[in-house]
């Protein structure tokens, strides 16, 4: 943690201070514990309106942020800010990721590997059930993290497929990761950190879960992912609105066609008329994602020997995805030496350019 990220947690508590508004303070104060403690002037002259401006001195006048974040610690609430490493490496790239993750459970580089989001309606038929469980146990035990939202249906068999895949799987919350909603939900989303997953939200502890904090929590589930299956969804439904958040960030939406005649088909079947690609097995999204290309490449190409940079890379890469311009920076090499040696790297399917300029390891070498 930065020094001064004490106040950006404390910052992040006052509801009305969204990702934007956070990074226009930040831009214009030029720290954390400036914007904290500016005066009432200079937070209008930043461009805060005179209401907000008044309700925000009156929440700090009754927090102490050295406090507010020791309570948090001894909560067993984990803090991931945007510029750890281990922050997901996707979500950097959405119009606005948000500064500040808390969450409950584990994260490190296998958990951002191979995400994919799930996401469907909650009145779920036995149809998308079988569906559901079909999918998800062959992907998870194929060993992609499942990314969804703790929802009872879809969400909810999502999850409980990969852990009885003895898979990887995490949950975006709309409210504190203390405020598991539905309450049903508990016992799940204990399991889901007992196994090595977490529970993930940009709302601060004790945050409620407001209808209006999902459809920006669906933002979230969509753009830490490579990209978003929807299995069953009513033609309006919050499934889609992630559907439409991945769409807008250029990553794969994956729709499992229905009946007709079924309400819970009108999602899927609408996003396939507009170019969704349709899933009939999980095979289909391994090759849509490259898996299997790399699993072919993997065991009939030659094993060529590796460069000291393309080792060091290899090394540095793990299984987590990284961005060419942290790689150069980690392995203190030019930006265009990195660049030159990923191409080659991913030509001997070594590693696999994911879009953006972001890498993750395809197999490892064998010297």
């Amino acid at each position: 943690m930065q020094e001064g990220h004490i106040y950006l947690v404390a910052l992040s508590h006052f509801l009305r201070f969204g990702p934007r508004r956070l990074k226009l303070l930040f831009d214009f104060f030029g720290s954390w514990e400036t914007a904290w403690k500016s005066s009432a002037q200079d937070l209008l002259q930043s461009g805060l309106k005179t209401q907000t401006v008044s309700l925000f001195l009156e929440f700090r006048n009754k927090t102490n942020p050295q406090e507010l974040f020791e309570k948090i610690i001894e909560r067993n609430i984990k803090l991931l800010f945007f510029e750890d490493d281990l922050y997901p490496p996707l979500l950097r790239e959405i119009y606005d990721p948000p500064l500040l993750l808390y969450y409950r459970g584990t994260i490190n580089e296998k958990t951002w590997s191979l995400p994919l989001a799930v996401v469907g309606t909650r009145k779920i038929s036995s149809y998308g059930r079988q569906v559901t469980e079909d999918l998800i146990k062959d992907l998870s035990s194929d060993g992609l993290t499942i990314i969804s939202g703790l929802a009872l249906g879809v969400d909810c068999l999502a999850h409980e497929a990969a852990l009885d895949s003895l898979g990887l799987t995490i949950a975006f919350l709309g409210s504190g990761v203390d405020e598991v909603y539905p309450r049903s939900n508990f016992n799940l989303a204990r399991r889901i950190i007992e196994s090595g997953g977490a529970l993930i939200s940009e709302y601060p502890p004790g945050t409620p879960p407001f209808k209006t904090n999902f459809p920006r929590r669906n933002r979230l589930i969509a753009g830490t992912t490579l990209g978003t299956l929807v299995i069953e969804a009513r033609e309006k439904s919050g499934a889609l609105i992630t559907a439409r958040y991945a769409l807008e960030e250029g990553r794969d939406v994956f729709a499992v066609p229905g009946s007709i005649y079924s309400f819970n088909s009108a999602g899927p079947n609408n996003l396939l008329r507009a170019g969704a690609r349709p899933i009939t097995s999980a095979a289909d999204i391994k090759e849509s994602l490259g898996l299997e290309a790399a699993k072919t490449r993997a065991a009939h190409q030659p094993r060529l020997p590796l460069t000291s940079e393309e080792l060091t890379i290899i090394e540095l890469l793990g299984a987590e995805i990284k961005h060419a311009n942290l790689l150069a920076r980690l392995a203190k090499l030019d930006i265009n030496v990195i660049n030159s040696r990923l191409t080659i790297m991913e030509m001997k399917g070594l590693v696999k350019h994911l879009g953006g300029m972001n890498y993750v390891r395809a197999r490892q070498p064998k010297q």
